[in-house]
């Protein structure tokens, strides 16, 4: 897609200059662990990366999959699969992994994130299931029917920056985020949702850090939910996120297409596909979320 492209080769304003590297950069220092003892890390979830006052589930996300990264024999996440207990707030945290079974291109484990209670006992926040294998060694071959979102140039979708806050309150994580929003899902940021369920934009880190298999995990939670497009606002809490990883991404933004069909009883299931500059689908998700209450 020549779009894409084009954008590779001219990144977002926050990327100009000298663009933060894989492993050097801001999301890499935040998704740190540290390994305390086998099978245990400890870590520290950053303010950067709220939502009004609670933790991006996909930040999350990315930092339980980098303790499973180093707890496990294979390198990449390839299926990630959260239940979200309580909300995580920044601070300290401990990651316990237990590895469940190895093979020769597979292996599974499992992950908890636990924060502490004024009263010193652990909170578990948040329960991964995931098996990672290694991106590298897949197979060439590609059959599928899934086409690229349609979404204007870069240039000519809608940051930040253009008009009233994209997420409603005090939300640090749009200052790490590059999203430029398709003008056709972005109703809802001038009190004109389109009743659709429909979100699509192109995404970056701010600091220019390209892709990789981890940093997926964020990118498919990292968009305004499209709840807004169906007239609703406020936080939209994930209770079950599961994500496959399907190739590792080509330097570059990458394009995000997030719809809804169905918000029944208070909840509504979001599914997400991910796009890089070469034209493949590199991540799709499904979670089940709580609609908001206004």
């Amino acid at each position: 897609m020549a779009q894409a492209t084009e954008q590779a080769a001219h990144p977002g304003p926050a990327a100009a200059g000298n663009p933060a590297t894989i492993g050097d950069s801001e999301f890499d220092r935040d998704t740190a662990v540290t390994l305390r003892e086998e099978g245990v890390y400890d870590a520290e979830l950053s303010a950067g990366w709220t939502i009004i006052h609670a933790v991006n589930g996909g930040y999350l996300l990315a930092m339980l999959g980098r303790a499973l990264g180093q707890a496990l024999p294979h390198p990449d996440p390839f299926s990630v699969s959260a239940h979200y207990l309580t909300a995580s707030v920044p601070g300290p945290a401990v990651i316990r992994t237990q590895v469940v079974r190895t093979g020769r291109t597979l292996s599974t484990g499992q992950a908890s994130l636990f924060q502490y209670a004024q009263d010193g006992t652990e909170v578990e926040r948040i329960r991964v299931v995931a098996t990672y294998g290694d991106l590298d060694a897949l197979a060439d071959e590609v059959r599928t029917t899934a086409k690229p979102p349609a979404i204007p140039p870069l240039e000519h979708c809608l940051g930040a920056n253009d008009g009233p806050a994209m997420i409603p309150g005090s939300s640090a994580i749009t200052g790490r985020l590059d999203i430029r929003l398709d003008p056709a899902t972005a109703g809802w940021a001038v009190g004109a949702p389109s009743g659709k369920g429909e979100m699509r934009g192109w995404f970056g880190l701010a600091d220019g850090r390209d892709a990789d298999a981890l940093s997926l995990l964020l990118t498919v939670d990292a968009l305004p939910p499209t709840s807004f497009e169906l007239g609703l606002k406020g936080w939209t809490p994930t209770i079950e996120l599961t994500t496959h990883i399907r190739c590792r991404p080509a330097p570059g933004p990458l394009r995000v297409s997030i719809t809804t069909r169905n918000l029944a009883g208070g909840f509504l299931e979001e599914d997400a596909e991910v796009w890089d500059s070469a034209d493949r689908l590199v991540a799709q998700s499904r979670q089940l979320a709580r609609a908001p209450r206004s």
